[in-house]
């Protein structure tokens, strides 16, 4: 009879001790995905702060960048008046497909421009502010006051035509018409090359600064090519 007591009391000792054991351990397991779950939990968040509150690099402007973009809006809009003309007054080939190149190019740019001064909240310059009438730094004659000269009506973006300069093209025609075309053309382009490459300077917007690198490329290639026509070195 004891011993039958003992043994029982063994059995159920055992059975206490595998029950706590696993208990132990489930309890164990538990504790430790617990605690790997919040581990790891708050390393992750500081980086979503901080890539959530990191600023746009691409969206910061500065006065610069408007006054680029508020400028050569006219200045590519009176470039396309002037390349216009080529598809009807134009005799070389040449001169044409120049044309049509620099419609191509320009174009688009406007519109992106005019897209950022839109999402900055800053005026888009009105189609008449390409007439060289509109200008800032032009005289009462219509004549465009060019970089060095004096000029107390402000100062005119360069390589802008004046108002009679852009009436003579749209009366010349043939030779005449390719050569005055070239030789203004060539005048308008470097006025841009001088504005874009102050955009690169001190402009602060990354696709403005790209846009002005790519108009120095694009229009010194163009006065090379033109001053070809004209037969210049």
């Amino acid at each position: 009879m004891r011993n039958t007591r003992s043994l029982t009391r063994r059995t159920v000792l055992a059975a206490v001790s595998v029950t706590a054991a696993f208990t132990l351990v489930a309890c164990g397991t538990d504790g430790g995905d617990g605690s790997s779950s919040a581990a790891s939990s708050p390393a992750s968040s500081p980086a979503s702060s901080s890539s959530a509150g990191a600023p746009d690099a691409a969206g910061a402007h500065n006065g610069q960048d408007v006054s680029f973009a508020q400028g050569m809006i006219p200045h590519h809009r009176q470039a396309l008046d002037m390349a216009k003309l080529a598809a009807g007054r134009a005799a070389s080939a040449q001169v044409k497909d120049l044309a049509s190149r620099i419609e191509k190019a320009q174009d688009p740019e406007i519109k992106t421009m005019s897209g950022w001064l839109t999402s900055w909240g800053e005026k888009v310059p009105a189609a008449s502010d390409s007439m060289a009438g509109s200008m800032p730094g032009m005289d009462h004659s219509g004549e465009s006051a060019m970089p060095g000269m004096d000029h107390s009506g402000g100062s005119a973006m360069p390589g802008m035509m004046g108002a009679s300069d852009m009436d003579e093209l749209s009366k010349a025609s043939g030779k005449d018409f390719d050569a005055m075309f070239l030789a203004m053309m060539v005048r308008h382009h470097q006025g841009a090359v001088d504005m874009a490459a102050v955009e690169k300077s001190k402009g602060a917007y990354g696709p403005a600064k790209s846009m002005a690198g790519s108009v120095v490329t694009a229009q010194t290639a163009e006065i090379a090519e033109m001053k070809k026509l004209l037969g210049k070195n």
